[in-house]
């Protein structure tokens, strides 16, 4: 009979190898291996440890087993004659490729984290540092701490929970879930709560990747709240500073700066942050692609770049009945003259040109008075960066003739900016390849909306994995993905994640 003591910080237990059963002993930060039947029994060989570690055991096939908290440095293994570093050691080829993910735990928390802030008709409303958005950031740290991970608040409260195994640089997943104000319950949480899915299927199936596991909570990436969107990513990749976003004022008034101190959230650890070895993010598709093509899986290549600014439009306000139509200088016709030629921009550039006009702001707004001013917003996308670039050369000079022609005053003020983004051809074909081996229909397409691994890639390799959503519905509290679909993706992350674990990339 073998029995393996394993040392955790100012206690050390004893595993039986064939019944697993502990023997609490005196305090040691060593690891020693014996043969006899006695608690320590002889001991062969003892090997001081670098870091104090916690505990882990075989069962009778030699299989590493989960009992505690999961960080061991070093092992001794089978004849106990060779030292082996578990950062390369994980269970047979078999038994990796049968890990995945609890289907019911990873809905309870979807379903748990939908009850903060409820809405009618399904969905949620979470924006950004608002109470809601702390009362859900609240629940999530706690399931963190639940798995023994290391948690760090950033200065724009970036959460990100490591559970550091092996050695390098972490392999990341996550997402948002700050929510639009008629959000659905899957946008960005099902990325951040299937990220702690894999990090627990791993704890409990006894399997410790090469590399450190994180699991991201990215602020405001929404950006319904405070623009632009992906703001807390931005930072912490250095593409903002975090004195500018601290700076930004919400829709509703408070500055960021302000609200992050009032939730609780306003951490110390500095931005930009850790770069990752890799990232990768699991989302809902937000359109009607995959579902109308009948393919369960999408590997993303990119994102669309996104244009975002917003027009204010100043006339004469004026009497409704005694104005002439001839005489007036109508800044609601004007802004309706504006999301017209949107529309037919998107039509004369084709499929991948999308504009909207998703907000307006009509003052006095009243029945019986011409608008003295309008403020509207344009969201402008394309995959192409060269006709972006030209989509707005034509937006600008448009506003520009009908500022002329109707008599008003046109300007406007830029909120967001980001060129179309290429994911690394390395993590797609991982994600490809691991759908694929799990039986699934898969379609390389690009985003058509923003998303935090965007940013992400600007500093390291990343990629997307999409789940359909039903009727291409998001942004609205009947967004839907069948449960199948989300533990599908669930575990195309968690064999992605591993994978990636073991790849250099460079």
């Amino acid at each position: 009979m073998r029995r393996v003591l394993f040392a955790h910080a100012t206690e050390s237990f004893q595993a039986n190898e064939s019944s697993m059963a502990l023997a609490h002993q005196t305090t040691m930060r060593s690891l020693q291996i014996g043969q006899a039947a006695s608690i320590l029994g002889e001991c062969h060989r003892t090997v001081a440890l670098p870091t104090s570690v916690q505990i882990q055991a075989f069962d009778d096939q030699s299989h590493l087993v989960f009992l505690h908290a999961t960080y061991v440095k070093q092992i001794y293994y089978g004849d106990l004659s060779t030292l082996i570093d578990v950062s390369t050691t994980s269970p047979v080829a078999s038994d990796f490729d049968a890990l995945s993910i609890d289907s019911a735990r990873l809905m309870d928390r979807l379903m748990s984290l939908a009850e903060v802030s409820p809405i009618a008709g399904g969905g949620n409303c979470r924006l950004a540092l608002t109470d809601e958005d702390r009362d859900g950031r609240d629940l999530v740290v706690s399931w963190m701490r639940d798995l023994n991970m290391d948690i760090t608040i950033d200065a724009v409260g970036n959460i990100i929970a490591y559970w550091n195994v092996g050695s390098g640089a972490p392999v990341m997943t996550g997402s948002h879930i700050d929510t639009v104000r008629t959000g659905g319950k899957f946008d960005g949480t099902y990325g951040v709560l299937a990220g702690l899915e894999v990090v627990e299927t791993c704890q409990r199936k006894g399997y410790i990747p090469s590399r450190p596991l994180a699991v991201g909570i990215f602020t405001d990436e929404e950006g319904a709240r405070f623009a632009p969107d992906m703001l807390g990513s931005l930072v912490y990749v250095g593409g903002m500073t975090t004195e500018e976003a601290l700076d930004i004022t919400a829709i509703d008034g408070p500055r960021f700066g302000d609200e992050l101190v009032r939730i609780g959230y306003a951490g110390s650890a500095p931005c930009p942050g850790p770069v990752p070895h890799s990232f990768v993010e699991l989302h809902i598709e937000q359109g009607p692609l995959l579902e109308a093509n009948n393919v369960r899986i999408g590997a993303v290549t990119g994102v669309q770049g996104i244009s975002w600014q917003e027009v204010t439009v100043v006339g004469q306000s004026n009497h409704a009945g005694t104005t002439p139509m001839s005489l007036r200088h109508d800044p609601t016709y004007v802004a309706a003259e504006i999301a017209v030629f949107l529309r037919q921009l998107s039509a004369r550039f084709g499929e991948h040109q999308v504009c909207t006009v998703g907000k307006m702001d009509v003052f006095p707004n009243l029945i019986n008075v011409v608008a003295a001013r309008v403020t509207l917003t344009l969201d402008v996308r394309n995959t192409d960066e060269t006709l972006l670039q030209q989509a707005e050369q034509e937006i600008s000079d448009f506003l520009k003739q009908i500022a002329l022609a109707e008599g008003v005053t046109i300007t406007t003020k830029k909120l967001a900016r980001f060129e179309p983004v290429v994911f690394d051809p390395r993590v797609i074909d991982i994600v490809e390849s691991i759908a694929k081996q799990q039986s699934n229909t898969v379609e390389r397409m690009p985003s058509g909306a923003g998303h935090d691994a965007q940013m992400l890639a600007r500093v390291c390799p990343s990629g997307m994995i999409f789940v359909p959503s039903v009727n291409g519905i998001s942004h609205n509290p009947t967004e839907h993905t069948d449960t199948d679909d989300l533990v599908t993706g669930a575990n195309i992350l968690l064999h992605t994640m591993l994978t990636l674990c073991a790849t250099e990339l460079g």
